[in-house]
């Protein structure tokens, strides 16, 4: 069978790349035409996560094994993405470049049969340009009432005489 993903760049443009490959390929194989897809060298480490519908990271896919974590370690190479992808479980997110951040949401579209006219792994479609730098991931906070729950109501830039003041507080300066 053929899977069909598009992979999305998290960038202010739209930029993605609809990618055709093999079901028993593994996640390096993907890690791979990834990156040429979008024009990386591919040289710099990377993740796959096993993710949900709300894009969450869960399982890590890692390019090498450093050895750092305990307990079993799935690495691109040894994972097919059958064992992992298939029509229930569709979504993942990829990081390409540790210190860059390439961040993508990558989600399964169709599996179909292989076209006998057609050599796999196949990049369908491209769209958009990659920028220059990668785009800096914003953090959302969801409270269920709308408010910050760490805001604490307290401008840091004012100063009021007499209760921003250390001696207020009953500190010991000589506590050592």
């Amino acid at each position: 069978m053929i899977y069909r993903f598009r992979a999305i760049l998290n960038t202010s443009e739209e930029v993605y790349r609809d990618i055709e490959i093999e079901a028993d390929a593994t996640f390096e194989d993907f890690h791979n035409v990834v990156t040429q897809a979008f024009g990386f060298d591919g040289q710099d480490m990377a993740s796959f996560y096993i993710s949900n519908e709300k894009w969450e990271q869960l399982e890590e896919i890692v390019l090498f094994d450093m050895g750092d974590a305990e307990g079993p370690v799935r690495t691109m190479g040894s994972t097919l993405i059958s064992d992992i992808i298939d029509a229930e479980n569709r979504n993942l997110v990829y990081i390409y470049d540790f210190l860059n951040m390439w961040t993508f949401i990558v989600e399964l579209a169709d599996i179909v049969a292989p076209d006998p006219g057609f050599s796999y792994p196949h990049l369908m479609y491209a769209h958009g340009e990659v920028p220059m730098t990668a785009q800096e991931p914003e953090f959302v906070s969801e409270s269920l009432d709308g408010d910050d729950p760490y805001d604490d109501d307290y401008d840091d830039d004012e100063y009021i005489p007499g209760t921003n003041d250390y001696e207020d507080l009953d500190f010991d300066e000589n506590w050592n």
